[in-house]
Order: structure tokens, then C-alpha cells, then sequence
């Protein structure tokens, strides 16, 4: 592969740069921005791309508009994704929408921006937000136990309160087996017919856990929740989120349930396996599963959905701050959902956001509080070949948007490209150095920082491309056991078991070096530590190590 031209490499770092006028006031106020080396890196890494991927080389974009738009193009070559939308907001003000690829690969139909997605989960953020709002009001306590609300539920079940199932804290059991989401006309008459059925069901089994103690992610709390939401307003749960939100926000392509489709303009949803698509046969769910799934979409109303949620005007900014804050559990960590959001970091900022289907994501974005800068991103998909996490494609906006605000997603990034290339030892050093000491990060933040990209790799792009990215960490941090064992994992995925046995031995030849280095230093402490006793000089031998 040729070098870059030093015009390819200005062009790009002028996007870097900031070239939007929007762009260049959020990054004009941040902390001590990356060098011009790591710059021309996370430069190349755009173009290196299309080349290792084997598709045409894109020219290097000359705004941010022509910079997403590439990496809509990358993403679907790099993961073979079929098709996807994709809308980014900055301050209210919209700075990205677009679209890409097929909604069906058989009629090769391609997406619009009305195209309507299979989205999945995301209903329960109708649901949570609906909630929130009788929270707001007074009208339900988020610490009182959800069967003061609804009597029918278990007896066993009596102290967990409604906070714990909007955190996933609840410890309830998931309400079905993997085989019935298969589709198959059996597996949709197997659940019970009616919520309350469903609850007598549960009342037999054991929770997953004591409530408040674990994070556990499971749709029983969501149907919960949707059942509280029935009981309260005398409606069936589809019809008030339709009252409450859908008909409110003019959200005129968003359906609740596959009989209230439309006949035509909705995206097929597809499976990867073995890196082949297949369609997704369709699932046949009881009316009380639209608390937690069952929702189709477009673009722009999830885009205004969810700035409606960043503004406040759905649910007041204050009750947001409040509600979206994490649960400390029993043993005193915090939980990672907060009002059924995933609640996150992205660098300095934090975010909240949810998936659906592991195809389609929703992301907030803000500077401390809602009312400083905030993002919204949207990320529909109908399938990839490789099945990849919806927050990686998300990771990959934010890294396109600022690479500057978002530092360790431009880095996610510049890896990614880096273990998709050819094998070459001066291309990999060069990269230890510029990461080493241009990319901003302390020492053991930039160790943790590439091993995550090295796992995020190795469940998207598989086991050789990730092994690179090991490597180079192991390189870089030759001292750490962690990214040793890392290397070792990523061979052993690889097929390579000979590689990580022999990381292993040294790994423990190490260890046993490390234990003969402590007991000569003890042994010299022993020797040369005196103690006064009556007058007298003795030699007191200090505590044991703790390898003895």
C-alpha cells in the first residue's frame, strides 16, 4: 500500500479540525488537544479502510455531512450491514441525516428517509418515559413497593419497589426461554394469554437474585411496568403511549405491534450466522410484551422523540437529572441503568441511551447537565453479517462528529483500521509511539483503553484482526500481566493454542521470578533490620511475605 499524499492528510486533519462553524464551537472549549502525529494517524485511518476492506477507496471528505456519510459506507462494508439510518443533533440543531443500503435484500428496495424500522426494544422508553411523568406529578412513588400499585402481582414479590424495576435492580426472573422468540407458530402460543396469567406463572419461580443487590437485565420488569401503567390510567398501555407520546409529538410513522402496520414501507429485519444474513422469522408477542418490545419506527421520529426527551418537554429536565442517576446497590457499586436508560460515559460527558434488538440505538449525549451542549443520536439498522453491537456504530458517529470531544472513540477507531491492514512491525511501532505519547491518556488509561477496543474487535470483527490490536497493547505495556492474558485470550480464539500456551509459561515464569526477587529482599530485610531489646542489639526478623 502507497503512503498518503501530505493533500490527502491536510484534508482530512482540516475536518479534525473542526470545519463546521457548529463543530468548531463545541471543540474550541475543550482540554489539550491531540498532536498533529496522532491527527495524520486517526487521518489515514479513513482511507485505510476502504482499502482493507476491499472496496474502492473513498476520497477524503471535505465536511462533516461528507464524513458521516463515509462512515454509513464504511460501517456497512466493514460489519455488512444491509441497511441503515442515521440522525445526529447538536444543540437542538440537526447536523446529520442520512440513510444507506437495501430495507430488502430480495426486492433490493433501498432505504428511504420513511423508512420504517423494526426497533425493538426501544418501546420501553415510551414506557419508562410514561412512567416518569407519574413520578413527576406524585401520582406514583418510585420508592414504594409496585404491589401497593398493582395488588395481583406475587406474594413474594412484595418489596420490590418500582424504582428497582425501572434500574433492572428487581432480581424478577425473565418471563421467557430463548426458543420461544424463535418465531415458530409454537413458540408464539406458548405464552400465557394474559399478564396476570404471566404472573401467576412467575410466582412459582425464584428471583435471579435479592432485590436491590444486582443489575439484571430482563423484560419481566418492563411488562411490570406496562401493566402499572394500565392499571393507573384504565387503558390498554399501546393506547396511552399512543395518546401521551405517538399523537403528541406527531410521531406520524411510529407503530406499536405488528397489526398496526402499515402494508408497505417497512424494512426486513435480518440475523448474521456464520457471517451470512438470513431473515428474521417474525415473532407473534402477547399484547402485554409491548411494554418491551414490538416497536416500529422512522428516522425522524425517534430524532423527535428523542430531543423531546433532551429538552424537557416531555419530562422536566430536574425529575431527568433526579431519575437518571445510578442505583447504588447492596454491595455498594453502582448499577448501569437508570429509568430503564443505559446510563454511560462517553469521555468526559455522560450519557444514557438504550438498544433494540441489538440492531438499533438511541443515545444522549450533555456537558454535565440537559442544559448545557447535548447530542442525540440515532442509529436504526435492519441486520449485519456480523451481528455488531449497536453501540460500536454509535461510537463510530461520535468519533466522525469530534474526534477531539470524543477521544477514546477516535482511538477505538484508529485501531480498528490499524487491525484490519496488512502486517507490517514499522507501521505498528510508529502507531505505539504516536499512542504513546500524543493521544492524551495516562499510562494504564491507554492500556485499558486499547484492550477494550482489542475485546470490542474480537466480538465484531473476530479473533485475527483483534489479536493485532493485542499484540501492539502487549507491546506498548510489556510489563502487564492483563495485557498478556489479553493476547492469550485473543490467540486461543484464534485457533492458535501453541502462541497462547507459550504466553502463559511466561506469564508464570515471570510470576516465579517476581516471588524469587521478594525473597531475597526479604531475606536482606531480615538480616539487616535490628531490634533493641535490654540493652541489647538482636536481629528481628520482619513478617512474612505474603508468597510464602
Amino acid at each position: 500500500m502507497g503512503m498518503w499524499s501530505a493533500a490527502m492528510v491536510r484534508r482530512q486533519m482540516d475536518l479534525l479540525d473542526g470545519m463546521s462553524p457548529v463543530l468548531h464551537q463545541v471543540q474550541s472549549r475543550r482540554l489539550r488537544q491531540p498532536s498533529k502525529r496522532l491527527l495524520c494517524w486517526l487521518a489515514a485511518a479513513g482511507m485505510l479502510v476502504a482499502q482493507v476492506c476491499g472496496f474502492p477507496a473513498i476520497a477524503a471528505p471535505a465536511s462533516l455531512e461528507d464524513a458521516l456519510t463515509q462512515q454509513l459506507q464504511v460501517n456497512r462494508q466493514r460489519y455488512g450491514i444491509v441497511g441503515q439510518a442515521v440522525s445526529v443533533v447538536h444543540n437542538g440543531k440537526p447536523l446529520f441525516g442520512g440513510v444507506d443500503g437495501l430495507a430488502c435484500m430480495d426486492t433490493k428496495q433501498p432505504v428511504t428517509p420513511e423508512q420504517i424500522f423494526p426497533a425493538f426494544s426501544l418501546s420501553k422508553l415510551f414506557v419508562s418515559t410514561l412512567i416518569m411523568q407519574l413520578i413527576e406529578v406524585g401520582q406514583i412513588d418510585p420508592g414504594q413497593p409496585a404491589r401497593h400499585y398493582l395488588p395481583g402481582l406475587p406474594q413474594r414479590w412484595e418489596h420490590i419497589s418500582v424504582a428497582q424495576l425501572l434500574n433492572h435492580t428487581s432480581g424478577l426472573p425473565e418471563y421467557f426461554e430463548p426458543s420461544q422468540m424463535s418465531g415458530t407458530d409454537k413458540a408464539s402460543t406458548s405464552f400465557p394469554a394474559t399478564a396476570q396469567a404471566l404472573f401467576e406463572v412467575l410466582a412459582a419461580r425464584p428471583l435471579l437474585c435479592v432485590h436491590g443487590s444486582e443489575t439484571r437485565y430482563v423484560n419481566t420488569n418492563d411488562v411490570v411496568l406496562a401493566q402499572l401503567l394500565q392499571a393507573h390510567d384504565r387503558k390498554p398501555c399501546a393506547q396511552v403511549a399512543s395518546e401521551r407520546i405517538i399523537t403528541r409529538l406527531h410521531l406520524s410513522h411510529t407503530f406499536l405491534g405488528r397489526s398496526t402496520l402499515p402494508a408497505h414501507g417497512v424494512a426486513t429485519a435480518y440475523l448474521g450466522k456464520d457471517g451470512k444474513l438470513q431473515q428474521e422469522l417474525q415473532r407473534a408477542l402477547p399484547d402485554y410484551a409491548l411494554g418491551h418490545g414490538d416497536l416500529y419506527t422512522r428516522i425522524d421520529d425517534l430524532r423527535t422523540f428523542l430531543e423531546a426527551m433532551r429538552t424537557g418537554k416531555l419530562v422536566g429536565k430536574a425529575t431527568l437529572q433526579r431519575l437518571w442517576q445510578p442505583q447504588v446497590l447492596a454491595n455498594g457499586q453502582q448499577g448501569w441503568f437508570a429509568s430503564v436508560r443505559e446510563i454511560g460515559q462517553d469521555d468526559a460527558y455522560p450519557s444514557v441511551g438504550h438498544d433494540g434488538g441489538a440492531r438499533v440505538r438511541v443515545r444522549i449525549v450533555f456537558d454535565k447537565t440537559l442544559d448545557g451542549d447535548g447530542d442525540s443520536i440515532v442509529y436504526l439498522t435492519n441486520g449485519s453479517a456480523r451481528n455488531v453491537w449497536s453501540r460500536v456504530l454509535v461510537d463510530r458517529i461520535l468519533a466522525s462528529v469530534s474526534p477531539r470531544r470524543f477521544r477514546s472513540k477516535s482511538l477505538c477507531e484508529t485501531l480498528i483500521a490499524f487491525a484490519l491492514r496488512a502486517s507490517d512491525e514499522k507501521d505498528a511501532s510508529g502507531l505505539a509511539e504516536a499512542l504513546g505519547t500524543d493521544v492524551g491518556f495516562s499510562g494504564d488509561a491507554l492500556e485499558r483503553a486499547i484492550k477494550t477496543t482489542g475485546y470490542t474487535i474480537l466480538s465484531n470483527l473476530g479473533a485475527d484482526a483483534a489479536t493485532r490490536v493485542f499484540t501492539l497493547n502487549a507491546q506498548m505495556f510489556a510489563a502487564s500481566r492483563n495485557a498478556l492474558d489479553s493476547l492469550a485470550e485473543a490467540y486461543d480464539a484464534a485457533g492458535d493454542a501453541a502462541r497462547a500456551t507459550q504466553i502463559r509459561q511466561t506469564l508464570k515464569l515471570r510470576a516465579a521470578n517476581k516471588t524469587s526477587r521478594a525473597a531475597v529482599r526479604w531475606a536482606r530485610t531480615a538480616r539487616s533490620q535490628p531490634q533493641w531489646t535490654r540493652g541489647t542489639c538482636r536481629v528481628r526478623a520482619p513478617a512474612a511475605p505474603a508468597w510464602r
